[in-house]
């Protein structure tokens, strides 16, 4: 029995969404908006698996933002994340418009999650992490069904 916090998973931002309220995460993510008047920090990843659905992390930094730089909520930047889930929501494709144009916006699920550290990247190569975290995924996989089939008697 540990006192201790609980430790995070570490997973791709777009399987944020396969998350529940209440999990403890840590995620990589590019900032594409920061709102300081909410305290919202919006992060997107596209993984190449992804489907046509696309997930967007809604994090709450009011917990970091003493600690909290300008780098880390500058548009573009790479930061991880360690947080709680606190909702999962869907949004519906549907059509829209911009002047004359027509215009097909994909489905999107928000996950909101509660910052408890923030730190930036640096310098990083995507393919290269998609890589080492589908091998760890595939890895954790074969454990996980390899330890629940044991032949038990």
């Amino acid at each position: 029995m540990s006192n201790g916090p609980l430790p995070s998973q570490l997973c791709l931002l777009p399987d944020l969404a396969l998350r529940k309220e209440g999990d403890k995460v840590r995620f990589l993510g590019c900032v594409t908006y920061y709102s300081s008047v909410s305290g919202i920090l919006t992060l997107q990843y596209r993984h190449p698996a992804q489907g046509s659905c696309h997930v967007v992390a809604l994090v709450d930094v009011t917990l970091v933002l003493r600690t909290l730089k300008s780098d880390q909520v500058r548009i573009g930047e790479w930061v991880n994340v360690i947080g709680y889930v606190t909702a999962v929501s869907s949004l519906p494709a549907r059509k829209g418009s911009r002047g004359n144009e027509a215009l097909q916006v994909r489905a999107q699920t928000q996950v909101h999650i509660r910052a408890l550290l923030i730190w930036s990247s640096g310098p990083l190569d995507t393919q290269r992490y998609n890589e080492s975290l589908d091998a760890l995924k595939s890895r954790c996989s074969i454990t996980a069904s390899s330890s629940t089939s044991k032949d038990v008697r």
